[in-house]
This record gives C-alpha cells, structure tokens and sequence, in this order.
C-alpha cells in the first residue's frame, strides 16, 4: 500500500523573466523521505525549495500539505538583520521553537547563543540557524546548504542528529559524503524539469552517465541539436570519466610517492629522499611554533611543527573551527610569523589566493567587467582568449558576458571568481574553503582545474569527498598544537585518527584490567545494567567495525551499477549500525553516570 503524502505538488511551474524557469513538475514528499535535490548552480535549486516550504508563489500548480505538518526551511544566508544577539534570531517570530530547546541544541554544538548577531562569524550564524530549525520539531526539513561555513566536529554531529531524526527532508548540499551517508532517494533539477529516482546520492553518478549516455546516442541521431542545448556533452560523459579516473590514477601515485618519504612513527617531518629535493622545495617549515595570548590565557595553536612542501604537492588543511587551520596556512604563505622556528620560502614563490570573501566583486560590475576589464580579450596564463569563449571552460552561457553579477547565485559567483584567480599566472594556489555555494559539476571541474595546475596547492576545506580527490597530504589539526601529516585524503587521515583512538581504548581497558577491583556498589545497578555496563562497549567496537566494512565496499564507485540490490542493503545496513550504535552509546554514559555516582 502506497504512504500517502505529507506534502506535494502537482503541475508546478514557476516564470522567471521571459520563460519558464520550470513547468508541469510533480513532486511528493513521504514521511520518512530522505531526499538530495541535485542540480547546477542557477537551476533553481533554492527556488524550488522555497516553493515547497509555500514562501514562494507559484504561476500554476497545486500545492497540497497534509493537515498539521509542520514545514521548517534552513535558509542558506539566514538574515540576522534587527537581532542583537543569535539568540535573538533562533526565539524570535510567533513559530519559535521554545527557548529551552534551542539551548540543549546549542550546548550539543558548543555556540554561545548571547554572542552580538553584527559580529558572528558564518559559521556561528549557520549554528545559530541550526539551532532555531531543528528545535522546531519539523515534520518536513528543508536543508539548503547545511555544512557551509561548518567544521568537521559540527557535520559529524548533524549527520547524527538527522540520521536519528524521524520526520522527512530535502537537501541542497555539495558535500559528496554528507549526501552518501543521509538520502534513501534523489530530485534531479535538469533544464527546468525533475526526475526523481529511490535511490541515495551514492548511486546518483552512474544514474547521470546512464541519462546523459542516452541523450548522447540521441543526440547524434538528431544531427548533434540537443548538444547545442546541452553544452556539458560536447566534452563527452565518458571521456571526462575517462580523464577523471587518469587524474585519480595520478593523484594515488602522489601519495604512494608523499607516503615512502614519511619518516619512522609518522613523524610530521617530511624526510628528503634524493640530494636534490631541496632545490624542489618550495616552503620549509622547521620546529614552528605560534602562540596567541599571554600568561594564564596564553593558548599554543601550532607545537614543534616541521613540514617541507615540494613543488607540485597538493596539501589538505583540516580541523575543527579555532583549531588553527587558518594561522596554519598563514605562517606557510608568510602573512604571519612564528614566535619560534622558521619558515623558508622558495624566492620564486608567487601566489593566488581565493579566500570565501566575494565581496570585491560588486552586483553591480558585469561578468564582461569582472574578467576582461569590460573588453572582449583575457590572458589566460600567458595565452590571449576571448571572453565568451572562456566563459564556456567555466560552464557559463557565453552570452551572459553583458549579465550583472547581482543576477547571479551564490555558486555562480564562485565559478565566476575561480574564472578570474585562475586566469592569473602563479606557482602557488591557495584555496580557502572553495566549496562553498558550489554545485557538483562545478566541483568536478574545479577538481581537474586544480589537478592540471603545474604548481603547488594549499586547501583549507571541510568537504571530505573534494579533499580525498583532490590532495596527496593532509595536514589534521587537533587543537591543542599538534599536527598530524597524513599521505593521503581525508578519508586517511580520519582512518589514523580511529587508529588511534583504538589504541588509546585498549590500553586503558588493559589498565582497568591490571588494576584492583573497585567495592562493589550495592543497590546501584540491577542485574542486567551491571551486564549492559560490561558489554556495551564491545558491542560498540562491533558496531564501529560493522559500519567501516559496509562503508568501505560502498566506495566502489561501479558498485550500484553492477549489484543495486547489494548496494540498497548496504545502505540499509549502515543506517542499521549507526542507529544501533547510537542507542548503545547513550545507554553506557546512562549506566556510566549511575557507577560513577
């Protein structure tokens, strides 16, 4: 029997200048529907969400909303306008969520609600929004870019959140892995019309090939007109895959290279392997230390830190916010100094940064005046190109040349910032969150635009998926000084960590073994919480261990083509573990306050 509906729309079409921006779209939203809205930056993507949440009027359609469904929106640039301080924003209006509840919430992520609203940094707000959208107690969630502007600590918590949350959602996001790991099902927003599919974002891609495959045959039956629509299939789905998995093929021999020069223990410094690889060197950082305060308040943000980045490394930068990402990468490109040790820079070193701030590019400055200077003609890296040309490298219509800058999205803009830094001649790529705002075409893109570049690349990035296709080292901060260096991705990086940790849980559990028995507590735990206290932790062991297994063999990326089914109940059986996990977790720190007290 068929779940009916907890909202949908019928026939929906939405005008947008001179033509549809969409016609005759059907969507239904069940219960329990965990739904990734995929689609290129201006699809109208936002748009449609905001249509769904009923905030948006549409030219034709019916929209039908189950009776007492609470619809909740997660805005992508919340407006804190009028609020003197972020707890202001969470509580304010009629449909506030109570006010206690907005402050367990924050407690969990660790924001100061009473922090001025004027002077919040993106990612307190996006916690402050957070807050006030999942204390709502919503049926239907509507998520527009979630992990922008958070850290690693807060996606992790969000994913648990939404894993055990019980209502629906939609979610507009480019983080590859938050995806993966949260939707049973996909909307694919394609030249203004939907396809929908049941399947989660792990099997979107093999869906893509399999659609724009198909048209392609079409295409070439028709005599090539639908590629003058489509303009993405002149670079040909299967030779951008093909290109794509050379690029992989590269970026693993970097780290097979980055991982036999690491010295004994996984030391931080990077050992030299061949007498000439100082003239190959382009920053050396030697026994750094940075410290910010003084006395009582005195906080080491960087320990004893020793790295030689050679020329051609692509290095990740990871970490929880304030764990010191950005002085990290400010003391490598000499904009600070350390308090001890040294930093060396290749006299040749010329850099380009492309931090998140797009606000030298005023809405008012047409693209034609962001990148040629309101001519026709761009130097590209030495090389004459003209402009509509060049735009279409960027996936832009070339005839958007005359189009403002105001006009575009948040993606938009980032592409077209990239299109302008990139056209710069430079040996050194510095890349602060570039994700952000990006759809997943353009992150593709931007992938193999950072793999052909000849020099070196710093990335600052909280996307899991991007950094483990795009870096050879990743440098993990913890907080208190220390940095690991990883060869590999973030996914190896995160496997060290766990390792560790493992470690840490065996000798201490070796410890308690060796130690005296404590007395035991009479009338504390009945018979079956003294067991539950003995066993749950083992079961939580199997549990992490059940849920790396099934992960690792979903990272095939040929698995949901060759076996769906198999792909489906691994999906089921992750979701399965997580939640399993959860519980047990909550049940051990119950029994555990109950011995300790």
């Amino acid at each position: 029997m068929a779940i009916a509906p907890i909202l949908s729309w019928e026939g929906l079409g939405l005008i947008q200048g001179s033509g549809w921006l969409f016609q005759d779209l059907d969507i239904n939203i069940a219960p329990r529907d965990r739904l990734a809205l995929i689609g290129r930056n201006g699809a109208g993507k936002t748009t449609l969400l905001k249509l769904i949440a009923g905030s948006v009027d549409a030219d034709k359609g019916t929209r039908s909303v189950q009776p007492g469904t609470r619809v909740v929106t997660l805005e992508q640039d919340p407006f804190f306008t009028g609020f003197d301080t972020l707890l202001d924003f969470a509580i304010h209006g009629d449909d506030a969520p109570p006010r206690h509840e907005v402050e367990s919430i924050a407690d969990q992520l660790g924001i100061d609600l009473s922090r001025e609203a004027k002077s919040a940094s993106g990612g307190e707000r996006r916690r402050a929004a957070l807050c006030r959208a999942l204390a709502s107690e919503p049926d239907l969630l509507l998520l527009d870019e979630p992990t922008n502007h958070l850290d690693l600590a807060a996606i992790d918590w969000l994913e648990s959140w939404l894993q055990r949350y019980n209502g629906a959602f939609v979610v507009i996001s480019h983080d590859r892995t938050f995806l993966t790991r949260l939707t049973n099902a996909t909307l694919w927003l394609d030249r203004g019309s939907m396809r929908r599919r049941d399947i989660g974002f792990g099997g979107y891609e093999a869906w893509e090939n399999e659609v724009y495959a198909e048209e392609e045959r079409a295409a070439q039956k028709l005599d090539a007109k639908l590629k003058i629509e489509a303009h993405w299939l002149e670079r040909g789905v299967t030779a951008r895959r093909k290109r794509n998995q050379g690029r992989l093929a590269k970026l693993w021999e970097m780290r097979a290279q980055r991982a036999a020069m690491m010295g004994p223990q996984g030391a931080a410094k990077l050992a030299v392997v061949a007498d000439d690889s100082k003239t190959k060197s382009v920053i050396v950082a030697e026994h750094v230390t940075k410290t910010f305060g003084t006395g009582e308040a005195a906080r080491t943000v960087i320990k004893d830190f020793n790295l030689r980045i050679q020329r051609g490394d692509r290095i990740g930068i990871v970490g929880s916010n304030g764990s010191g990402k950005t002085t990290l990468l400010k003391l490598l490109i000499g904009e600070l100094q350390p308090d001890s040790g040294t930093v060396t820079r290749a006299a040749t070193l010329d850099a380009t940064v492309i931090d998140q701030q797009r606000s030298r590019m005023s809405p008012e400055m047409r693209i034609r005046d962001v990148l040629a200077e309101g001519g026709d003609w761009i130097d590209v890296v030495g090389v004459r190109k003209h402009i509509q040309g060049y735009l279409k490298d960027f996936l832009f219509d070339p005839g958007l040349v005359e189009a403002k800058v105001g006009t575009l999205s948040g993606g938009e803009r980032s592409r077209l910032l990239f299109a302008r830094e990139f056209a710069r001649t430079s040996n050194l790529l510095v890349l602060d969150e570039p994700t952000n705002d990006l759809d997943l075409e353009t992150l593709d893109l931007l992938q193999e635009v950072i793999a052909d570049y000849n020099g070196t690349v710093l990335i600052v990035s909280h996307d899991r998926d991007f950094l483990d296709r795009t870096v050879n080292v990743t440098l993990g901060l913890d907080g208190t000084g220390h940095i690991d260096v990883i060869a590999g991705g973030y996914a190896d990086w995160e496997a060290k960590r766990r390792q560790r940790t493992a470690s840490g849980k065996a000798k201490a559990k070796e410890s308690a073994n060796t130690a005296a028995p404590p007395p035991p507590r009479k009338g504390k735990l009945s018979y079956k919480d003294q067991r539950d206290y003995e066993l749950l932790p083992k079961r939580i062991e199997e549990l992490e261990a059940a849920i790396a297994r099934d992960e690792a063999a979903m990272a095939d990326p040929a698995l949901y083509t060759r076996d769906p089914a198999k792909f489906a109940s691994l999906t089921a059986a992750i979701d399965k573990s997580r939640g399993e996990k959860e519980a047990a977790e909550e049940r051990w720190l119950e029994l555990a306050e109950l011995v300790e007290g």
